[in-house]
């Protein structure tokens, strides 16, 4: 896959929602994200590796706790560890530098952003809360049945149950990718991001923040 564009991103983590005024004081929905300690790890080229990406890490973690393959990966490049890694296409890698910090100045006020994030577990739900079915009427002959889902299967022919089919199972706890969220405002001394809206995760979770795909830079 050729990478066609520039990309901006940084790990980050999800401290929680506030409140804030707009430029026509109606209260808007904050979500603030603390991004402002990546570094970058590793440059790849399309002549060495046939695609152009940067590696960041992020994240504080006990050196003792870093595997010896990690560990090693690090001090090539001459950073401490880190406890996450992602590594980001754009065409742009070769202005970057191993060691390189990274941060929320990156980013300003008004950009559309894309937060990719892992959505909260719900546990085992039903398939009208997983799926959002409507289940069976209240009345006319329904006897117990109100929340079942009905038929699942086909018949004699095909004789089975095609794999797939919506049913309950375990809820949440998936990569969620939030599109175009507007950066409300940075906090640079603070390393913080104020995103307009909400973002994929708990509080305290890992998120990416990206210039928006489908928004342009």
């Amino acid at each position: 896959m050729t990478t066609v564009r520039i990309v901006k991103g940084l790990l980050g983590k999800k401290l929680g929602m506030t409140q804030a005024w707009d430029a026509n004081n109606k209260m808007i929905p904050i979500t603030v994200v603390e991004a402002g300690s990546n570094v970058i790890t590793q440059i790849k080229n399309a002549e060495i590796d046939g695609y152009s990406a940067i590696q960041v890490a992020y994240g504080a973690i006990d050196p003792r706790k870093v595997n010896k393959p990690d560990a090693g990966h690090f001090e090539k490049a001459g950073v401490t560890p880190r406890r996450f890694l992602a590594e980001i296409r754009t065409l742009d890698a070769d202005t970057y530098a191993v060691g390189q910090e990274l941060g929320v100045e990156l980013f300003e006020a008004g950009m559309f952003v894309d937060v990719v994030g892992t959505s909260k577990g719900k546990g085992f739900a039903g398939h009208m809360k997983r799926h959002g079915f409507h289940g069976v009427g209240a009345s006319h002959g329904s006897h117990r049945n109100h929340r079942k889902p009905g038929s699942i299967g086909a018949g004699t022919s095909p004789g089975r149950v095609f794999k797939g089919s919506r049913m309950a199972g375990r809820m949440g706890q998936d990569k969620v990718t939030t599109l175009n969220l507007t950066i409300h405002g940075i906090d640079a001394e603070k390393g913080l991001l104020l995103i307009k809206g909400a973002v994929p995760g708990s509080k305290g979770s890992l998120v990416f923040v990206r210039n928006a795909v489908k928004k342009g830079a």
